[in-house]
């Protein structure tokens, strides 16, 4: 699902017909302490995060991010200004983060996302195809991929958008790998096409069928109708 930023007035300077979208990931990862903290009956430690999708510093057109916690927390509303855009805490309990990244033009109003902070593996539906939960040596992740669309941003969005810097000279890489998952989702969506496609044409069988035999009972209810002695 794309989502698409909600402009205010128009500036005058907005570049007409261009569209720049940013592909980013969101989610957390949590590791257990094993059992329950003394002080606080804490169970785990956990970081919900931003991420740009491609290696790029995020920082060039995003002026921060506020993070709102559960209200149970000292401190619910966290603001992180420049990179890694991340919040890590610890806790016993899962709830939903509301993420709202706000941009440097002022022009561009903010982008409000909802991430389930998870911190107990869960099974996974078939044909989830945004969510991954992953056990490993990180500890739990789960991490969405999604994407903001920038419909005739103003001049200075579009030099921002555009000048990005590569984050590292090294590898790009994500605890889950979103290319592959494209494909199994367009698999499932292929496999369950078929599925539905053979389940119409066996009602549609059934269809006629029960209308062939309705058909069969009229006659033979006419002719018995039919064969009946007046009164």
């Amino acid at each position: 699902m794309n989502i698409s930023t909600d402009f205010g007035p128009d500036s005058g300077g907005r570049v007409k017909g261009l569209t720049i979208v940013k592909p980013l990931i969101y989610g957390n990862v949590a590791r257990s302490f094993g059992k329950k903290r003394e002080e606080d009956g804490h169970t785990h430690q956990w970081t919900v995060y931003v991420k740009p999708y491609q290696n790029e510093d995020m920082s060039t057109y995003v002026k921060k991010i506020h993070f709102k916690l559960h209200e149970s927390y000292a401190n619910p509303n966290r603001v992180v200004t420049k990179p890694p855009f991340e919040v890590t805490e610890t806790g016993w309990g899962e709830f939903e983060i509301v993420i709202k990244i706000h941009f440097h033009d002022p022009t561009e109003r903010p982008v409000t996302m909802y991430h389930i902070l998870k911190l107990f593996q869960s099974p996974i539906l078939d044909g989830e195809v945004t969510t991954t939960q992953i056990e490993g040596k990180k500890g739990l992740v789960s991490e969405q991929y999604e994407e903001i669309v920038f419909q005739e941003p103003t001049q200075l969005m579009q030099q921002l958008l555009t000048n990005v810097q590569p984050v590292t000279t090294g590898a790009w890489k994500h605890d889950t790998d979103f290319e592959e998952k494209k494909v199994q989702s367009l698999e499932n969506i292929i496999e369950t096409k078929a599925k539905i496609k053979s389940e119409i044409t066996l009602l549609k069988d059934k269809l006629k069928l029960a209308r062939e035999t309705i058909a069969k009972f009229k006659t033979e209810m006419a002719k018995v109708q039919g064969q009946q002695p007046a009164a």
